[in-house]
């Protein structure tokens, strides 16, 4: 068993294990810890208990000190700090007529870093901006390109429901969410009904998609033959999923008749449903798909020494590999994707294969002259 204590650096954070040490730490405490970021200040969300060996990546670095007074007012410092810097930082960017969108701005504990977040609709060239910044501030500079399910996770607001985000308020990571999980849960596919203040589908989606998936399996499909506890037999019309009632059509001979049944009160032959989207509705809603949060800034930045050193020696093969982007990728933290590399090294290979195709029809023209 491992003695640990649960620390959170953000409000909606994940949870992060420390050794406690001798400390007498109490729930809600601020302590100060070491990271790959420096020195920073956390809330204490679980107090010292033991764990198995498993749960836990050792070596587990250790608590340093309770935060103190001092402490509460430099990490208030910074805060007030960070307000001037976004707003300088947002002058910088109109100056340099960046296309990106800031977002927020932090600054570490120590102030040994200052890390602006910042949106933007593809690749930004942001290496002069970072100049004129650290000649400001002169401080470490970093700048993070985020996606848009994280901007709204750190402005807030309120949903259509009428509370608090959910991801502003509690929601730890962003799971996958798709549109089979709409069409699941028989909602309207209108993009504005289905999708939230980022513009994506809505995370509350998922909330219930397994009690819908539970619930389906339970009822027949439009169109099948079911047979009630009293012998009689009909078509399936309609289904409440919630209610799991059946509206069922029986032929009488000359009137057919409407009746509603339990789905207890049914026998039929179950099959496994597949919720099946259309290649107009794929193509009409693709945008509103997301597959999650990749890695979070804070499990980036507070990644273990090994895992530090494995991406290092990943990134020495490919700069080896590709001496050219080698400064590029340095400097500029959004890093080209994989399709527009290759892309790009094609684009000589599409010159010369035109070069022949003219080249052929030359050929079978004078040809057919001759």
């Amino acid at each position: 068993m491992a003695k640990i204590v649960g620390v959170r650096f953000r409000n909606t954070g994940k949870i992060y294990y420390f050794d406690p040490c001798d400390f007498d730490i109490e729930m809600a405490n601020h302590v100060i810890v070491e990271t790959a970021r420096g020195l920073e200040m956390g809330t204490v969300l679980i107090p010292p208990k033991d764990v198995p060996e498993e749960k836990v990546v050792q070596p587990l670095k250790p608590v340093i000190r309770i935060a103190t007074d001092e402490d509460e007012a430099s990490a208030q410092k910074n805060k007030d700090k960070e307000k001037d810097a976004l707003r300088l930082c947002k002058e910088k960017v109109q100056k340099h007529n960046l296309e990106m969108k800031l977002v927020g701005a932090e600054y570490t504990f120590d102030g040994s870093k200052l890390l602006f977040y910042f949106t933007a609709d593809g690749r930004v060239d942001f290496r002069e901006l970072v100049k004129d910044l650290a000649s400001v501030f002169r401080t470490r500079i970093e700048l993070r390109q985020i996606g848009v399910r994280d901007e709204t996770k750190i402005l807030g607001g309120l949903g259509i429901c009428g509370r608090e985000l959910c991801c502003k308020s509690y929601l730890t990571d962003f799971v996958p969410v798709s549109i089979k999980m709409a069409k699941e849960q028989n909602l309207s596919l209108n993009p504005t009904k289905i999708s939230g203040v980022c513009g994506r589908l809505m995370c509350c989606l998922k909330y219930e998609q397994e009690t819908y998936e539970y619930l389906n399996r339970r009822l027949p499909s439009n169109g099948d033959l079911v047979t009630a506890a009293d012998g009689t037999k009909g078509i399936v019309s309609g289904v409440n999923v919630l209610r799991q009632t059946v509206k069922v059509v029986v032929d009488n001979g000359d009137t057919k008749e409407l009746h509603e049944y339990s789905v207890d009160e049914l026998s039929f032959k179950s099959r496994k449903k597949q919720v099946q989207v259309s290649a107009e509705e794929e193509k009409e809603l693709a945008e509103l798909e997301d597959t999650g949060t990749l890695l979070s800034d804070d499990e980036e930045s507070r990644k273990s020494k090994n895992d530090k050193k494995n991406d290092k020696n990943y990134q020495k093969k490919t700069d080896n590999k590709n001496p050219k982007n080698n400064q590029t990728n340095q400097n500029n933290k959004p890093e080209q994707s994989e399709h527009a590399e290759s892309a790009e090294n094609n684009e000589p290979k599409k010159r010369n294969n035109k070069y022949r195709r003219n080249r052929n029809k030359n050929n079978r023209r004078n040809d057919s002259q001759s």
